[in-house]
């Protein structure tokens, strides 16, 4: 009598043990499916994403807007990026800079990136640049003219749109002291102070 006791209980702990294991397989497969439609939410949202394009120099067009002055030989502009490509595309980031001298020889040149002498830096923010929109930055440098040593008389500027390759280039005749450019990330506006002596 206490074999059989011993035996029935031991049967129905096989049992018990068996319905827990198939009980969590059930729920560990539930799980593995609300993850995976959590996942195919999350991938949906990337897809979406993924589907608007990085704006590409061939899409935009850049152009100079508001001239910035200043006392201790500050200059600046504002520099404008804007979308002609006729769809919806994103930047992200600090528009790339060079100077080019006549006859678009390259100069020696560095940029700073953040914030300038007219502007505070905006930050890096994904921009969705819909048809005909625009994105700004601001551009400063200093300029003592040719009797500062290492000025670069400019008379062209280089733009690289953020993870673009190519870049268009802006007449910009001045003096940059030792080459040396600032420019804040790129917005859709951009306070500035104009300094003007």
């Amino acid at each position: 009598m206490s074999d059989m006791t011993e035996l029935h209980h031991s049967n129905g702990t096989a049992r018990g043990r068996l319905a827990k294991r198939i009980g969590g397989a059930g729920l560990a497969l539930v799980a593995v499916a609300g993850l995976g439609l959590a996942g195919a939410g999350a991938a949906q949202a990337a897809g979406s994403r993924a589907a608007t394009p990085t704006c590409t120099a061939s899409g935009l067009t850049a152009s100079f807007g508001q001239k910035l002055g200043g006392g201790m030989n500050h200059a600046g502009v504002v520099l404008k990026l804007k979308n002609t490509s006729g769809h919806t595309c994103l930047l992200r980031g600090y528009p790339g800079l060079g100077l080019e001298g006549s006859g678009h020889r390259a100069l020696g040149s560095s940029v700073h990136w953040g914030d300038t002498w007219y502007a505070k830096d905006p930050g890096k923010k994904t921009l969705t640049l819909k048809k005909g929109a625009s994105a700004e930055a601001v551009v400063s440098w200093t300029h003592a003219n040719e009797g500062t040593s290492g000025a670069r008389h400019a008379s062209y500027l280089q733009v690289t749109p953020p993870a673009s390759r190519s870049h268009k280039t802006l007449k910009f005749p001045a003096w940059v002291d030792n080459g040396r450019l600032s420019v804040t990330a790129l917005a859709p506006h951009i306070a500035v102070t104009d300094q003007a002596a």
